[in-house]
């Protein structure tokens, strides 16, 4: 914090950021430049992306530091690889976006309603999985596979649509919905990380990340559509979120942060002992 002015000096860690696309990478991007508005001084570190290396000025002055680390896995380099060992196995096995749940979701309600056609975006190592599935039930008139898609072409495909499918296993918060919802799609997610707290009830249907569920929660979705005005839906999205009310509130947490008492690190990390303490306790 800078003396008496109160203004921070931020440092944003990620090993995603700009030129890649996606949640993460908006809402540091996007938080960063709010908070330098409101007078903070914002950094970004993140790893090299091919020849882009050393330091980088992006909109509004925004200082990013491409160190010159080599991602090992999906964009991670070797220090998120090895914090986040222990689930890096399973989502290796399921992926994250659940492109495994959707091989079954879609076949089953192409069966149940013959007029709905499914548009999927995007890329990657599953999508082979999606297109077998396509030949294998003969859906090749009611299943378009985009593939990648630039950012800048994302809001013309997701306004062609009524229903935003997500199948994500593993979400934080999930900004795909909120563009979604913002285009006026009523979104039918998995129940899963931050994404219940993220839409009011009457813009989202939940399900639990299984076929049968999924299904359950598309029918519901449908039966839904009448009564889904997506201008409406755009109103009270805007109403409902914006970067600078998310800089506000960030910077509230940091003002508290820095007045709370400090300790060194090994204060910091859990005890195994005050662990179970306070489990005993709780119990």
């Amino acid at each position: 914090m800078d003396g008496d002015e109160k203004r921070h000096r931020i440092l944003m860690v990620s090993d995603f950021f700009f030129p890649n696309f996606g949640g993460v990478e908006s809402h540091i991007y996007y938080l960063s430049q709010c908070l330098l508005k409101l007078g903070h001084k914002v950094v970004v570190m993140t790893h090299a992306y091919g020849n882009r290396s050393g330091v980088r000025y992006v909109t509004g002055g925004l200082k990013v530091y491409y160190v010159p680390w080599k991602p090992f896995l999906m964009q991670n380099t070797l220090p998120t690889l090895f914090l986040t060992f222990p689930i890096v196995r399973t989502i290796l096995i399921l992926y994250r976006k659940g492109a495994d749940l959707l091989v079954e979701v879609i076949p089953e309600v192409c069966r149940l309603f013959p007029k709905v056609r499914f548009i999927v975006g995007g890329d990657g190592p599953k999508r082979v999985r999606l297109e077998e599935m396509r030949e294998k039930f003969s859906l090749q008139d009611r299943v378009e596979m985009l593939g990648a898609v630039p950012h800048a072409q994302v809001r013309s495909i997701l306004i062609s649509g009524h229903i935003f499918l997500n199948s994500s296993l593993t979400e934080a918060f999930c900004i795909a919905i909120l563009e979604a919802a913002s285009c006026g799609l009523l979104t039918v997610s998995t129940r899963v990380g931050g994404v219940p707290e993220v839409l009011p009830d009457d813009m989202i249907v939940l399900a639990e990340p299984a076929p049968e569920d999924m299904v359950l929660a598309v029918k519901k979705a449908i039966d839904m559509l009448p009564g889904i005005d997506p201008q409406v839906m755009h109103l009270r999205m805007k109403n409902l979120y914006s970067w600078d009310d998310v800089a506000k509130r960030t910077e509230i947490v940091y003002d508290r942060a820095m007045q709370s008492s400090k300790t060194d690190l090994l204060e910091r990390l859990p005890r195994p002992g005050k662990a179970l303490k306070r489990s005993q306790i709780s119990g």
